[in-house]
């Protein structure tokens, strides 16, 4: 069953723009449910800096979440680093509040889990609480290649309180439909596919491709 598990939201506090994560409904995050393979669908960000070249700092891809017997959250990502595609692993701790975690990782310490139905997608946020509503990056998981538009939709939806301004779209490139496979020419550690700036929306275009999206609040 859809769990709803966090939704964020902007406020101002003191004439600042802050990003505050109210909990929503009663039941917490299963950790150990969203153990296993994910791949990055969409990506979302505050700012074009994040995101804008391949080794743009939240410009990562997230490949597994491996739960802790202590509920603790092990991220396996891959990034662009000195011309090929590295492998990390960053450490989220879990918090008192559900669904919330804190990590170190570069100038992120919080991810959030905004949604999932752990079969088939997930939503998550990465924070800078040191500046708020300016290091935020924000990404659709899903537990398959293909991305359910339906989906995609919610994602747009859920973001839509959030300061984030800036999409980028995952479309598939390889022959047999894979993109973390080699590259024709290329080695293993190619990171995957091809990403395009637009709405995520805009996969309803016949040229399924993304165009610029900055998006205007």
């Amino acid at each position: 069953m859809k769990c709803l598990v966090l939704a964020l939201s902007v406020a101002l506090v003191c004439g600042t723009q802050a990003i505050f994560v109210p909990r929503t409904v009663p039941e917490d995050l299963d950790v150990q449910k969203v153990a296993g393979t994910w791949h990055s669908m969409a990506m979302a960000a505050s700012d074009i800096s994040l995101l804008n070249t391949e080794r743009a700092p939240l410009r990562v891809f997230v490949k597994e979440l491996r739960p802790t017997p202590e509920n603790n959250l092990e991220i396996v990502l891959q990034r662009w680093e000195d011309g090929s595609c590295a492998e990390k692993k960053i450490l989220a701790e879990k918090t008192e509040v559900p669904a919330e975690f804190k990590i170190s990782y570069l100038d992120e310490n919080k991810l959030h889990v905004l949604d999932t139905d752990y079969e088939n997608y997930m939503f998550l946020c990465m924070e800078n609480a040191a500046a708020p509503g300016q290091g935020l990056a924000c990404q659709y998981l899903a537990r398959t290649l293909t991305a359910d538009e339906g989906v995609m939709e919610q994602f747009h939806t859920a973001l839509k309180p959030l300061p984030v301004h800036i999409w980028l779209r995952f479309t598939p490139t390889q022959a047999e439909g894979d993109p973390w496979a080699p590259r024709q020419g290329g080695s293993a550690s190619e990171c995957p596919g091809r990403w395009e700036w637009g709405s995520p929306l805009s996969a309803r275009s016949p040229r399924k491709q993304w165009e610029v999206g900055v998006q205007s609040r």
